[in-house]
Formats: structure tokens, sequence, C-alpha cells
């Protein structure tokens, strides 16, 4: 295994898989910890799914460091903790207590910070985090239902989460290329400081910056730092660059989508699904919470679309109305209640014969 990485969610380990598969790299999945190591499959890259983002911190430093040990023990060579492009956490953690805790582990004196995804319109500059060309702070993230992102500046954001000095690498040393980098970052560690926060605005810069890692055993980061990763494997000879898979086969069977998500684009997306004239159906979190609404029900509902829609049952709401659900039953048990129902749908509908599912966060 050449990357072992420890991915704090289950759609962003996904991102994650894609990214390394489509660099070349033979790449698998593991959802949850394996319960040996002996259970890790044999591959260029091995991503470990958790569930560790919006939980304790305590809770996620645990998971996460007994998924670095099962890759680490199954002979990953470099480490990747993958989080959000959009640094979702609060001052509480989770990505500052989880680096720190790794980078003890591994004994790793300096680490990077890079959770830039040009491509999806993520990028950094001095040290802040733009989201489509807004700060962080001013876009829909400010609304986020668990990890509210109301600073852009990501020094300060991982400053109030760990105990180590954060430093960064600015986007003219990126451009001045891999020994610029490798000496800023040289520069930094001399200075004190031990995760480093680092501007990237395209691409290119991932790729840079990739190389200039190529010998750290651990990196932090969104998927996109990927691109950089694999491509020191693939130049070293170690893994034959394979074309990327443009197909994929769909299993027979009726399909349905879940969406929890509140982001802006989920809700855009729902609301072009009904103009599509899909059959929808909306979770009332209220009447959920006092038996009026049930999973049975709602799949039930699902189930009697005629055959050949795709029905959508989602959660999905705007801020005010959000706001005023976690009002009235809390945060995280608002949360856990919608998490719990749409998994317990997606298992009633799973065994009424649908095989086919788009999940929306």
């Amino acid at each position: 295994m050449l990357i072992g990485a420890v991915a704090d969610d289950i759609t962003g380990a996904t991102d994650l898989c894609l990214m390394l598969s489509r660099a070349g790299m033979r790449t698998v999945q593991v959802i949850g910890l394996p319960e040996t190591v002996m259970a890790l499959p044999k591959a260029d890259a091995v991503v470990i799914a958790l569930k560790s983002r919006s939980i304790p911190a305590s809770e996620a430093v645990q998971m996460s460091v007994a998924a670095a040990r099962s890759l680490i023990a199954d002979g990953a060579e470099q480490i990747l903790f993958k989080y959000c492009s959009t640094f979702d956490s609060t001052d509480a953690g989770n990505i500052g207590p989880v680096a720190e805790a790794l980078m003890a582990e591994l004994g790793v004196e300096v680490t990077i910070a890079c959770p830039s995804f040009p491509a999806a319109g993520r990028t950094t500059y001095k040290g802040h985090l733009f989201v489509g060309g807004q700060l962080l702070s001013d876009s829909p993230l400010k609304d986020h239902p668990l990890n509210p992102m109301r600073d852009a500046n990501l020094m300060r954001v991982l400053t109030r989460q760990t105990a180590l000095p954060v430093g960064l690498v600015e986007s003219a040393t990126i451009r001045n290329g891999e020994i610029a980098v490798r000496g800023a970052i040289a520069a930094e560690l001399t200075k004190g400081n031990r995760i480093l926060i680092v501007d990237t605005l395209a691409d290119d810069d991932l790729v840079t910056l990739g190389a200039a890692c190529s010998d750290m055993r651990l990196v932090t980061g969104g998927s996109g730092i990927a691109l950089g990763l694999a491509a020191n494997f693939v130049r070293a000879g170690r893994v034959t660059a394979r074309a990327a898979q443009a197909t994929m086969t769909a299993p027979a069977g009726r399909s349905a989508i879940l969406a929890g998500s509140c982001s802006v684009a989920t809700r855009n997306q729902i609301a072009a699904a009904q103009a599509a004239g899909l059959p929808t159906c909306a979770i009332d979190v209220a009447r959920l919470a006092d038996g009026r609404q049930t999973a049975a029900e709602l799949a039930a509902w699902a189930i009697a679309q005629p055959t050949g829609t795709t029905p959508l049952i989602y959660s999905s709401a705007d801020p005010e109305t959000l706001r005023a659900i976690q009002g009235q039953l809390g945060q995280h048990e608002s949360g856990t209640l919608v998490e719990t129902t749409l998994a317990a749908i997606a298992v009633r509908l799973c065994d009424a014969g649908f095989a086919r599912f788009l999940i929306a966060g």
C-alpha cells in the first residue's frame, strides 16, 4: 500500500477514491474501522471512511488513530488525513485535534493543511478559504447545520483547535516550484510552526505541493491534494498509470434519491427534480420527532410510486427553517433523527427491490 487515507466522512472518502483512481492508482474504499489488519484489501491506495466529522473530538481522535494504525500495519507509506474542502469543523474540532494526534502517532514534526479543491471552486489565498469566489464566511457554508463556517481565515480557525503553532505557505512560494515549497516548509518549522496552511489556487498548485510533500509521512487536506500525491508514485514508476474508467454499470432494479443535505446546491437540485416531474416527499422533522411521520410510511410512499419513476425523499431545508428545527429539538438530536430515518428508509427500499440510490448529504 502506497497511500493510506483516513477520511472523516463517507462522501468525502468516495470523492478521494475517485481522485486517486483517476490518477492511476488501484484504490479501494473501506467503510468504518476494519476489524483486523488482514481485513484491508490489497491496493495502491486504501481509504478508510469514518463518520468522525461532527462527533466529539476525543472520539474522532480515537477512531482516526485506530484507522491510521491499521493502514500503517498493512504497510502504508504515506498517510493522508482527508477532510472537507470547506474545512468543516467548529472551534471544538475535529480537524486540529485529529491532525495533532496523527502527528504524534507518526512522530511527525510538521505537516500541511490543504483543503483546496480548485475544480470545485475551493481555493486558498493568504490563508483564507474561498468557495466559488466568496470568502468561506460569506458563502452558504456559514449556515451549515452542524459546522457553521463563519471565519475564512484558516490559520485562526486551526489555531483555535490545536495547541500546535500554525503557519502559512503563500501562493507566491507555490508558484516558484517544488524546491521553493520545500524550503518554505523547512523555514516554517524552524520558526516553530507545525501545521502549515497552504495557498493553492489551481490544480497545478496541488501538483507542485504534492511533489514537495513526497517524503512527508503525514499529509492533511481535501481530496484535491490527491492529484499531487498520486503523481509522485506515478513519476517514480511505482504505479502504472491506467486510463480512468469512463462508464459504470448500474445494477438492475428501481432507483431512489435520498437527500439530507441543507446546502444551497442540494436545495436547487431538489427544485430541479420537482420541476422535472419527479415524485418528491419532504420529511417533516417535527412530525418525525413526535411519531406522526415514520420511516416506514416514507418508504411505503416511495415503493408505491409508479415503476420507472425515481422517487425523491428529502429533509433539506432553508437556513431559517433549519434554525427553528434545531431550536425545538436540538442541533445534534435533530441531525441524528434525520440520519437514522434516512438510513431506515434506505434499508426498507433495498429490501423492497430498490438497487440504485443517489444520496445527497
